[in-house]
């Protein structure tokens, strides 16, 4: 508790100075913002500023004169992230507003949606439309930008089936609009420069009925709410399956991790490659139970696990807790 005081302290002192030296805006701008309450697993500290852009001229006018040394970090609706209890040092933007919109062209079954438009959204959008194919987004909590970010899937397909052209914006302000080919997306990966902010994307469907596309939906929710702890403050899949085949959470679970706990951190039990956090638990407690995981996965199959959940910020773990961090049982 002391170490989190003291940060907040630090960077209550600090933010009055960075305030000063931002460009102006038309969005909003917030020194110290709380973070916790924004994401799915509740935890994190604060953000040193918060920016929420009006728009992409906004956004764009923003960076190209923002100091480049003041480091940016972007999150959706942190369905899928870790704030680490630290805070997030520099400016972290999220987008709303104008960014979560929809537009639908029904003569060539494509939509183009903003990256800060929920997934579900944009399934129910298409369904209403009558177009087909989208139908798996329902599938995956979070924003289009971050599903842009790590070509997210699920129920057999992923945004690379689905992806005409992206619009992003960088760090330096410039605005780049290119087809999707060169985004050369693979399993949970997305070759983008790391300092581009998605704004916008055009997703291609098929003539679909919606009925049937209604009925896919409701096959999906159903699909979810018996397989995995959807009701619970978690971050979704915790770890992408590794090459080979094998599933990540039959690796964890031949490990004795369902279940799991460190704290209000758990393992869940209804799906073992779910984080849970049971209340009190914090950024610290998950993430080191996570680490303890991918130790006893490595150290029963050889197998190392990646993060498919996303962690930001600054760590305030303590010296125990950073020998377990840093424990992955792999070789340095």
């Amino acid at each position: 508790m002391t170490m989190l005081l003291q940060t907040a302290t630090v960077m209550s002192e600090n933010n009055a100075h960075l305030i000063d030296r931002l460009p102006p805006a038309r969005g909003r701008l917030s020194a110290e913002a709380p973070l916790a309450a924004l994401t799915w697993f509740r935890v994190g500290g604060p953000a040193e500023v918060l920016f929420r852009p009006v728009d992409v001229e906004d956004l764009s006018g923003f960076l190209a004169k923002l100091p480049e040394e003041i480091p940016v970090t972007v999150i959706g609706v942190a369905s899928n992230l870790l704030i680490r209890d630290g805070g997030v040092s520099g400016v972290l933007i999220r987008l709303g507003g104008s960014f979560a919109s929809t537009a639908v062209d029904v003569e060539t079954h494509r939509i183009t949606v903003g990256a800060g438009a929920l997934d579900r959204t944009v399934a129910l959008a298409a369904r209403d439309a009558e177009i087909a194919g989208l139908e798996f987004l329902s599938g995956i909590p979070g924003t289009i930008g971050g599903a842009l970010r790590m070509n997210a899937g699920a129920y057999g397909r992923e945004m690379v089936d689905v992806l005409i052209e992206v619009e992003a914006v960088d760090r330096r302000g410039c605005v780049h609009r290119i087809p999707a080919a060169e985004l050369k997306l693979t399993y949970r990966h997305c070759d983008a420069p790391a300092d581009w902010i998605f704004t916008r994307a055009v997703l291609q469907g098929s003539p679909g009925n919606a009925l049937d596309i209604g009925r896919k939906i409701t096959e999906i929710d159903e699909t979810r709410a018996a397989s995995q702890p959807v009701r619970a403050r978690t971050g979704g899949s915790t770890f992408a399956n590794p090459p080979g085949g094998a599933k990540a959470w039959e690796l964890i679970d031949r490990a004795g991790c369902r279940g799991l706990r460190r704290g209000d951190a758990q393992i869940s039990e209804k799906h073992c490659n779910f984080l849970l956090n049971l209340g009190q638990a914090t950024a610290r407690d998950l993430e080191a139970l996570g680490e303890e995981v991918r130790w006893r996965v490595f150290e029963t199959s050889g197998v190392r696990l990646e993060w498919e959940i996303r962690r930001i910020g600054r760590s305030s773990a303590s010296n125990l807790d950073r020998t377990i961090l840093n424990n992955t049982g792999e070789p340095s």
